[in-house]
């Protein structure tokens, strides 16, 4: 990273221990009730690209050991490189090589089976994927989510999903235990859909 690249990023956490475990706990939280909204603390500054709840998620999450790919719109500003400044993540050019996947809104979402899965074996060695949306309430695609983590079952309203999602999902979750892990991210909030999770067909809207 040369000198303007620098002086161009902006502060992460305010309180480096405070703000990644109140991150760490929401992202737990989301994984362990899947479709349930939370709010993401927002304890940190942010990058001109790239939503706040997803850049603030990502921050608690990544470290030296991870790699990061991220979609084409984040890629052309600062969001990248201030995730590597601020947590040494390792950027790569192949998604399927990351394990995590940053994609904003409007950008094409990689296939999902062409992502690291995982093995059998190592199902801990798959692609945990951060999907910025447009809202995770009030309009928006229905779903009925039944899984582990859920009490019977529970329902979740996105809007800005590629319109393949869902068909995607059926397969990442017919997979288990290999499959990729996934939070949807609004601009201040999350939701988690783990493998385990499966999207119910009969409610659209």
């Amino acid at each position: 990273m040369n000198a303007p690249d620098l002086q161009n990023i902006v502060a992460g956490f305010e309180h480096e221990a405070f703000g990644s475990q109140a991150v760490f706990r929401a992202a737990l939280s989301a994984l362990s009730h899947p479709g349930r909204v939370l709010d993401m603390p927002l304890q940190t500054a942010l990058p001109r690209q790239g939503q706040g709840a997803s850049a603030a998620l990502l921050l608690g999450l990544l470290d030296a050991d991870t790699t990061l790919w991220v979609s084409p719109t984040l890629a052309s500003g600062d969001a990248a490189q201030w995730l590597r400044f601020h947590s040494g993540c390792q950027l790569v050019q192949d998604a399927q090589t990351a394990q995590f996947v940053w994609l904003a809104q409007g950008d094409p979402l990689p296939l999902l089976s062409g992502l690291r899965l995982g093995s059998d074996p190592y199902p801990d060695q798959s692609a945990t994927c951060v999907i910025e949306v447009q809202s995770l309430q009030g309009d928006g695609q229905g779903w009925t989510l039944q899984g582990p983590g859920i009490c019977g079952e529970c329902s979740l309203r996105v809007a800005g999903l590629p319109e393949d999602f869902a068909a995607q999902w059926a397969d990442n979750h017919a997979s288990f235990p290999r499959g990729v892990d996934v939070f949807l991210c609004s601009p201040g909030q999350i939701a988690g859909l783990p493998r385990t999770t499966r999207i119910c067909p009969g409610w659209e809207r």
